[in-house]
């Protein structure tokens, strides 16, 4: 069982940065792709961000490309999601995932119970 703890997470004002990191398990950390969702209240769940396993290849949603960063450290078997000059179209609960393999596309088996981000206008 892969368990993905996520934190980070708060209010903050347009404009601000946060950093959102998931912890994951460090027996299979290493070998699995990492995703970061979000989801707001009547919204689908929209995918934001991904990295391979090694770091060699990511993925950054059009939406966000000039804000969000995606990095992970494999000896801390953590993944980050550093977001910059939020807006209140920002706010969601994100999520990450495992993909349960080592590249980025595909389906994500494992999720965590996600983290709140609130942005006041």
């Amino acid at each position: 069982q892969v368990q993905l703890v996520e934190s980070g997470g708060g209010l903050v004002q347009a404009g601000a940065s946060l950093r959102l990191s998931c912890v994951g398990s460090r027996r299979t950390f290493t070998r699995n792709a990492m995703g970061w969702f979000r989801q707001s209240p009547g919204k689908e769940r929209e995918f934001v961000a991904a990295i391979s396993a090694g770091s060699d290849s990511t993925y950054i949603a059009a939406s966000v490309k000039e804000r969000l960063t995606i990095s992970r450290d494999n000896g801390k078997a953590t993944v980050y999601l550093q977001m910059n000059r939020l807006r209140p179209e920002d706010a969601a609960v994100y999520s990450c995932a495992s993909r349960g393999g080592s590249t980025w596309r595909g389906r994500y088996a494992y999720w965590g119970r996600g983290t709140q981000v609130t942005v006041s206008a």
